[in-house]
Formats: C-alpha cells, sequence, structure tokens
C-alpha cells in the first residue's frame, strides 16, 4: 500500500496563509511561520478596529452637531438634553448629516427643541 505523505495539504495551508499575507511588510508575507503570526495579529487588529470604528464615527458625529449647535448659540449638551425632553428622536448620524447638508432643517430642528 502506497504511503500518504501531507504535502498536498500542507501546500494548501501555507497557499492559503501567504495570500492572506499578501500587503504585509517583508518576511511577513513570504515565510510561512512568520506570516501565520501576521495573520494572526492581523486578525486581532481587525477585531478590535471593528469596536473602534464605531467610537470613532459616534465622535466624529457629536463634533459636528455641537459645531453646528453652537453656531446657533446652544452647546452639543444642551441642545441633546432638551431634544430628549421635548421627545426629537433623532441619532447623532442623522442629525450630524443634517448639520452638514441641510442647515435650514438643522435650524428649525434646535429652534423646536430649545422653545
Amino acid at each position: 500500500m502506497p504511503r500518504v505523505t501531507k504535502s498536498v495539504t500542507a501546500k494548501a495551508k501555507h497557499k492559503k496563509v501567504l495570500s492572506a499575507t499578501k500587503g504585509h511588510y517583508g518576511a511577513r508575507s513570504r515565510l510561512f511561520k512568520t506570516a501565520k503570526q501576521s495573520n494572526i495579529k492581523s486578525l486581532q487588529y481587525a477585531f478590535r478596529d471593528r469596536k473602534n470604528k464605531k467610537r470613532s464615527f459616534r465622535s466624529l458625529w457629536i463634533s459636528r452637531i455641537n459645531a453646528g449647535s453652537r453656531d446657533l448659540g446652544v452647546s452639543y449638551s444642551k441642545l441633546v438634553n432638551s431634544m430628549s425632553e421635548k421627545n426629537i428622536v433623532l441619532d447623532r448620524k442623522i442629525l450630524s448629516d443634517i448639520a452638514i447638508s441641510d442647515n435650514q432643517t438643522f435650524k428649525k430642528i434646535v429652534e423646536t427643541a430649545s422653545n
């Protein structure tokens, strides 16, 4: 009976890892051992940064709303508080988009919330 080698499986596994690390620097994209470590670390970074992306976008939206509301003489915290008291339900993403693209509508929202 012929002897079975694992060369085909190993070759496929190596190719898979090396193609996943294609843009990495130096040995991280060429040598299997370092490429495997680099691939694991890159997946960890990707997992972490999917969470951080949400955090940074929320921060950006708050900055935009704050800038738009301060032009109208209201701080961000007072605007959000008055909006919740008046039951105006707009999330920060939509509110920041309105603040950038449509000043008249944003002005009406601020006036409605503050009155």
